[in-house]
């Protein structure tokens, strides 16, 4: 079993790599031999992906696969890897704070995901009950004596939420509520444009953690927007699949998979 002390160590390893100019890269996992190949690759921690643990469970993404199935998938993870692990905690699922932080602890992880979206109303929760709530999660896990390293997930562009020319406006004002109230990085999902991108680094004062999406700026010209995070959510998960399925392509052609 992982110390406290040994989860300490994790997290402030985790926080450090988080540098605005400099951003740690994430390529999301699923599972233990994911898990390894990051580690196997040289990068410097293990992020998992909700979507793409819930699809190898059976479940599609937004909590309707069993909280208990997913810290179990997240334990697999952490055991297979000596990397800090964050785990994608979707909006909590429903736990209170202090539970949350104990069965992310439990499972070995040292930082999580923490989204805005309300999975059972729809939409998105108000921007002051997420800080508090996000305070209590900083609250427990100080109390835990583990610095969990918390990536505030702002849904405002997922959930087209307001107005267009609203949203940039938005996500700042929850971005930089979030990180008040003890988040250590805003990660406003689904932007891809350099302009809005550099709004947000720029209005949100803190670590900024993009997704990469295809056909947006590459890991080098988000690192000149100063951004310090880079996640691919469940791009690895796709691009497995992809592979996995013009495999089955060749097999059903009668040719050979693994020279194709």
């Amino acid at each position: 079993m992982t110390t406290t002390a040994e989860l300490r160590a994790r997290a402030d390893r985790l926080r450090a790599l988080h540098r605005p100019g400099q951003p740690v890269i994430l390529p999301n996992v699923w599972d233990a031999a994911t898990a390894r190949a990051v580690e196997a690759a040289g990068f410097a921690a293990v992020a998992t992906s909700s979507s793409a643990v819930a699809a190898t469970l059976g479940y599609e993404d937004g909590e309707r696969a069993p909280a208990e199935e997913m810290f179990a998938a997240a334990a697999r993870v952490t055991q297979a890897v000596q990397l800090p692990v964050t785990l994608d905690a979707e909006a909590g699922y429903g736990l209170p704070a202090g539970e949350l932080v104990r069965r992310l602890l439990a499972v070995g992880a040292v930082g999580c995901n923490l989204e805005d979206s309300d999975h059972r109303a729809g939409g998105l929760r108000a921007a002051e009950a997420q800080a508090a709530w996000l305070a209590e999660v900083r609250s427990a896990a100080d109390a835990a004596g583990v610095p969990l390293v918390i990536n505030a997930r702002v849904d405002v562009h997922l959930r087209a939420a307001g107005p267009p020319e609203s949203r940039l406006g938005e996500a700042v004002r929850r971005g930089r509520a979030y990180l008040a109230a003890g988040a250590d990085c805003v990660y406003p999902i689904m932007v891809g444009d350099e302009l809005t991108i550099g709004g947000l680094v720029d209005g949100i004062g803190g670590a900024v953690n993009i997704l990469f999406r295809p056909g947006g700026p590459s890991l080098a010209r988000l690192a000149e927007l100063g951004v310090a995070r880079v996640s691919y959510g469940g791009g690895t998960h796709a691009i497995v699949g992809r592979a996995f399925s013009a495999a089955l392509e060749r097999i059903r052609a009668g040719q050979d998979p693994f020279s194709g």
